[in-house]
């Protein structure tokens, strides 16, 4: 697709004739907008889940993802591709706009925006501002732009706040009426979250950056709601900080009752879940729990090493709760052939495993996706152009490896999905993920390391040109997630979900490396001079110095992805 950037007219020594030179460039992503490749499946009957609206205790949001677009710059931010900002439109009966919506132009329009509605006899939820005051505009910049651009901050009243920015193209001050402010009580404190735009083509404190917001306080109990708004801020203008807006704050006592229910969250998964690359190399695959202990996993007691018990098939026999004191882990079998068989697990026998979690203020579900590898292989490092071969560095039993689906309970929609590597990970919006299948999202698991990511290639863990290599890569071993799963933990579904033993075992699900790390690096070390202080900088677990513990362990089990 193509729009016309520059018309150019030029005589043509042909009479009269003009003839017309049109100058074109590929249209910015932003101009599309993202649908998913399929349509959504009929939700199962429920009560608050995929309805449209969401009541937070008398204030009702509803999110809209229809904009009219109000001011476009074409340089700076993201890829130097500029941003737009837009305004919600279609907006229902009886609702009002909170904010205007921005997104950089380096990825398709995908986003949406909160409106309100006070839905209570005093109606002193909602209020107008008393004036505007303008923050920033374009005039006297010089920036490629289709015309200047204004940004308004919403002067509250006081008990009120503003939950986001007005942008227009005009001088003239937003109609008092155009939006509204919400009752202090309602909302909640915000912190930055993506980068959006600065005049520059990467973020630079020392000048003008317009950033997405989120509840700064988030988590399954935390109650910040995204409005889907951005702040703009400036070294400047002190005025500019977090505390000069806010997010939004669910106060329904029953705030739960916009979460999906068993049915609804079985469709959920069937309709997105994620399929799974493995590398064409890859001799380490995943498992279910249960064939890892079926096939001679073993218990290990400190202090009585030379007698490991068998596990049983659902782990009962396994020392439950506790902390991680160090005196349980858990190993493959004794014997060469089982060991050998368990190393490699078995893709026929994988399950994954589900942990549904509110998020948000329950406007959205987050959809942990847990998968268990017997065994996790040893590493290479990356040097400029040379390649390491790591020796044992990196070898570990019990290796556990996770995604998170985060889907929107106005609607049912896949928002984005968390892919998560080593100690980190990194979210990922549904507009740039690769789909198959449906609305299946592409996974693809690093190499021995089983790290997720969204893309194939290599992704190297470290600074500069040295690291460790993470290898991704398209192949014929493939996993769909949707056809083996078990619902292991959802806590707001109280009963209706049985938490399988193992899943409380608190422990290292391997032992602690069986050789001398030491030694290792220092084999490194001679290959590669310099190496040596890189290696000993990297985690633990990524060593492979620890036994991993399980998904209970994870910080992002209770809390947010990091």
């Amino acid at each position: 697709m193509y729009v016309c950037d520059l018309l150019i007219l030029n005589m043509v020594s042909m009479g009269n004739c003009l003839t017309l030179h049109r100058k074109r460039k590929k249209a910015l992503p932003i101009e599309t907008v993202f649908k998913l490749p399929s349509p959504l499946p009929t939700w199962p009957p429920g009560e608050g889940f995929a309805k449209g609206i969401i009541d937070l205790g008398g204030l009702q949001v509803c999110q809209i993802s229809t904009f009219t677009k109000v001011w476009v710059t074409y340089q700076g931010g993201p890829d130097d591709l500029g941003a737009t900002f837009f305004e919600p439109s279609l907006i229902p009966n009886g609702f009002h706009m909170l904010a205007s919506y921005g997104q950089s132009n380096n990825r398709l329009l995908s986003g949406s925006v909160l409106v309100a509605k006070d839905d209570t006899d005093n109606q002193d939820l909602l209020i107008r501002p008393v004036d505007y005051s303008l923050i920033w505009t374009s005039e006297s910049l010089g920036i490629k732009q289709d015309t200047n651009g204004y940004i308004w901050l919403p002067i509250a009243p006081e008990g009120y706040h503003a939950l986001g920015h007005i942008v227009t193209n005009t001088e003239h001050k937003p109609p008092i009426d155009k939006i509204r402010c919400a009752r202090s009580d309602f909302t909640d404190e915000i912190e930055n979250q993506t980068w959006i735009w600065g005049l520059g083509k990467e973020s630079n404190a020392n000048e003008l950056n317009y950033f997405t917001i989120m509840p700064m306080n988030r988590g399954p109990q935390q109650m910040g709601v995204c409005v889907g708004s951005f702040i703009a801020q400036n070294p400047n203008n002190p005025s500019l900080s977090h505390t000069a807006l806010a997010c939004l704050r669910n106060k329904k006592p029953n705030y739960l009752s916009s979460m999906p229910n068993i049915q609804q969250i079985e469709t959920l998964f069937q309709a997105y879940s994620p399929l799974i690359y493995f590398h064409p190399k890859e001799t380490y695959l995943p498992s279910s729990v249960n064939w890892f202990f079926i096939n001679g996993g073993l218990l290990y007691t400190k202090g009585d090493e030379s007698n490991p018990v068998l596990i049983e098939p659902t782990g009962s026999n396994l020392p439950l709760g506790g902390s991680n004191d160090g005196n349980y882990w858990l190993d493959l079998p004794i014997d060469k052939p089982s060991k050998k068989k368990v190393k490699k697990g078995d893709l026929k026998e994988t399950q994954v495993y589900l942990h549904i979690k509110p998020m948000l203020g329950a406007t959205y579900t987050d959809i942990q996706i847990w998968v268990f590898y017997p065994f996790n292989g040893g590493a290479k490092a990356k040097a400029v152009f040379i390649n390491i071969p790591l020796g044992k560095i990196g070898e570990h039993v019990g290796d556990w490896e996770h995604l998170t689906l985060r889907i929107s309970n106005f609607t049912g929609e896949l928002q984005s999905v968390y892919f998560s590597a080593h100690r980190g990970g990194s979210w990922v919006t549904v507009s740039e993920l690769e789909f198959n299948g449906g609305n299946k999202p592409c996974t693809y698991s690093s190499l021995h390391g089983h790290a997720m990511y969204s893309k194939p290639g290599l992704v190297l863990q470290g600074k500069g040109t040295i690291g460790i290599r993470n290898d991704t890569a398209k192949s014929k071993i493939l996993m769909d997630t949707g056809v083996g799963f078990e619902l292991v933990a959802g806590e707001y579904l109280g009963n209706s979900v049985v938490e399988p033993p193992w899943l409380n075992y608190c422990r290292e699900w391997g032992p602690k490396v069986s050789y001398d790390l030491g030694d290792e690096i220092k084999k490194v070390g001679k290959l590669l001079p310099g190496i040596e202080k890189f290696m000993k900088s990297l985690p633990k677990e990524v060593l492979g110095e620890e036994g991993p513990t399980g998904p209970k362990m994870k910080r992002s089990w209770d809390g947010v992805e990091v």
